[in-house]
């Protein structure tokens, strides 16, 4: 079964609707809630919508700019944030039964504040993966988030509904978290553009952790110049320095992990007007990558769960619960050298990205499996979905450098992403390229 998606509305656009006089924030607001009445019982992508505060925010933003007053790119337009992330008077559930989400917010995240100060419209919070631990988006005790391509299909985890809530035309920017691939795999899966800023670049505060010295915070967006202006915004300024020349660094995925390699061939195709330059073992051994950061996921992952599996464990998804109990094994020592097989990745990456600026592969090694699927074929390999998922979107958490996933193409009707990857301060580079695939010039 596939659906035809309506093309979705940018910021941009949206933006200049409003400042054109053509539209308002109120009527753009409206038009979202419209929207997400029609299709979430379809894709499921919001948790919670809050009609009553979009249309306060809406009405405050129009009359700042009858005012004179424009706060910006994100000035009235209608946005969504992930259900682990505060809003004020709203509980964060965190698609989870347990007790974790039964207290409303008493005051809201810093992303959320960023947002508000900068005019944005929060029409709701999304579906995600339980306890944002999973990368397949469909253990919520909302319900699975469903492909908008088809909705029999995974949207990708944990912000699917984020990156739902923007393919199906609902809104043109959502928030989402990324420890693993969070916002780049659902990205990739339903179509859409998905931003893993550097390590801290967007701040964390009131959002519950998953792994804390992974986590980040990301956008989903239409375009890539949409997620360029939203991460200025929210940054607090310029995206890092202009771009250097030199050509593109390709790391052959299958160095990483087994990858059908139709998506492999998608993914360099889209890269076709691009200086393209192997760089083949540079980033040493690799063959262990998904085990060191499996270590520092679970060991920190057990330790902010630990309460939550003290007598609440019939409440959590099997399937969550199981992962949080192999962190409890994870010993301080194994750690320890999780974290220094980390620093050393780090450095590897740091020293290629020297001498090529930008590097890219795809950003999934399959497509959109289908809901509940549990093990999948990539390229001659049966793999377990959640490790090929994240198996190349997790190096660049552990290194902690900004990485950017862009619609690539298709394979049997499902989207495909490339991964784009640079150093802290280098963003500019990403956009610069990515534009260049949506034109499709590479």
């Amino acid at each position: 079964m596939t659906n035809t998606v309506t093309t979705p509305a940018t910021i941009a656009g949206l933006g200049a609707a409003l400042r054109e006089g053509r539209t308002t924030a109120v009527q753009l607001a409206r038009a979202a809630l419209r929207r997400i009445e029609e299709r979430n019982p379809v894709v499921n992508a919001f948790a919670l919508v809050d009609e009553r505060g979009a249309l306060a925010a809406a009405e405050r933003a129009d009359a700042e700019l009858a005012e004179g007053t424009d706060r910006g790119p994100l000035h009235g337009v209608p946005i969504a944030v992930k259900d682990l992330i505060d809003m004020a008077g709203l509980p964060t559930t965190g698609g989870s039964a347990s007790s974790f989400g039964t207290a409303r917010a008493t005051g809201d995240a810093e992303i959320v504040t960023r947002l508000c100060r900068a005019g944005a419209v929060i029409v709701g919070k999304t579906t995600l993966h339980e306890f944002a631990y999973g990368a397949t988006g469909d253990r919520s005790v909302h319900g699975p988030s469903r492909n908008p391509v088809d909705p029999e299909r995974m949207s990708g985890g944990s912000s699917g509904g984020s990156a739902v809530a923007v393919a199906d035309g609902m809104v043109p920017l959502a928030i989402g978290t990324d420890t693993a691939g969070s916002v780049r795999v659902p990205a990739a899966l339903c179509g859409v553009v998905g931003f893993k800023p550097a390590y801290d670049a967007l701040p964390t505060g009131g959002l519950y952790p998953l792994a804390p010295s992974l986590d980040h915070v990301g956008l989903f967006t239409v375009t890539s110049q949409d997620a360029l202006a939203a991460y200025r915004v929210l940054a607090g300024g310029a995206s890092g320095e202009r771009p250097h020349g030199g050509p593109v660094g390709w790391i052959s995925p299958e160095e990483i992990a087994p990858t059908d390699p139709r998506i492999t061939r998608v993914a360099r195709e889209a890269l076709g007007g691009v200086d393209l330059y192997p760089v083949a073992g540079a980033l040493g051994d690799t063959g262990d990558l998904f085990g060191t950061f499996s270590a520092l996921q679970g060991h920190e992952a057990f330790a902010v769960h630990e309460s939550h599996l003290a007598g609440e464990e019939s409440l959590i998804d099997p399937d969550v619960l199981a992962r949080l109990r192999t962190g409890q094994s994870i010993t301080a020592e194994r750690y320890a050298e999780a974290d220094r097989a980390r620093r050393e990745f780090r450095e590897r990456v740091l020293r290629l990205l020297a001498s090529h600026p930008v590097l890219a592969l795809p950003t999934v090694p399959v497509v959109a499996p289908r809901l509940d699927q549990r093990t999948v074929r990539a390229g001659d390999a049966t793999v377990e979905t959640r490790t090929a998922l994240l198996s190349l979107t997790s190096p660049w958490n552990l290194a902690g450098i900004p990485a950017l996933s862009v619609p690539a193409g298709y394979v049997d009707g499902l989207p495909v992403g490339v991964q784009l990857i640079t150093a802290p301060g280098r963003e500019e580079g990403l956009f610069q390229i990515a534009a260049g695939i949506e034109r499709g010039g590479g």
